[in-house]
């Protein structure tokens, strides 16, 4: 069987999959941001705790995939849970350190003079520095998501959804003369998948983004 054979026989279990895959990285980021972006704000806030939060979610980066999710199979059991848990620490990392650096980037004479304004400390947050630090921090999220993209087909070696069931189909039919197609076919739908989110991220950064500061 040509890869095109394989691909006009199984498109339907790979746009399937890819809905599994993205479900997964979706889950994982939305999840990433909410911890993600305050963590950046307190990092910002306060000098001390700044570098305690940056040293922790770099550390993750270095533990390897496989082992940081297999560490969440006794408390989570198989399945999506343990994938879950394990993409959003890989996540962490850009989210975190790109809201301290969009928020640092932010001009001390704006900050004071919304200050000036009679603005308090959330309101000065939430109105003017997130929106000013907001390209930053959405180039941040859109790092997290182009890596936790590849890495999610690990996932199915703790029972998890997506792409990586394909690709792992394929690695144990080896010698069979349809692996390498099994293997190209998950392959090839990761890469579609990252630049489909690579572009949904330009778009969002566009349309949440006021035209002064993009």
């Amino acid at each position: 069987m040509t890869f095109l054979e394989y691909l006009e026989r199984n498109w339907e279990n790979l746009i399937e999959l890819s809905i599994e895959h993205a479900q997964l990285v979706v889950i994982s980021m939305l999840i990433a941001v909410a911890i993600g972006i305050p963590l950046g704000v307190l990092g910002h806030r306060s000098g001390l705790l700044r570098a305690p939060i940056l040293s922790v979610t770099s550390f993750f980066l270095t533990l390897p995939s496989l082992a940081l999710f297999a560490l969440f199979i006794p408390i989570f059991g198989l399945g999506a849970p343990p994938a879950i848990a394990g993409l959003t620490l890989y996540a962490l990392l850009p989210v975190v350190s790109n809201t301290i650096a969009g928020l640092g980037s932010v001009s001390p004479a704006v900050v004071k003079s919304s200050r000036g304004m009679g603005m308090g400390p959330a309101r000065r947050l939430l109105q003017v520095e997130l929106p000013l630090a907001w390209p930053v921090i959405i180039t941040g999220i859109r790092v997290s998501t182009q890596v936790i993209v590849g890495i999610a087909a690990i996932a199915v070696f703790v029972g998890g959804p997506g792409l990586g069931n394909e690709i792992f189909r394929g690695l144990r039919s080896v010698p069979n003369a349809n692996a390498p197609n099994l293997i190209y076919g998950g392959t090839l739908a990761i890469i579609v998948l990252a630049l489909l989110f690579d572009a949904v991220f330009v778009l969002i950064r566009r349309l949440t983004t006021s035209r002064g500061i993009r």
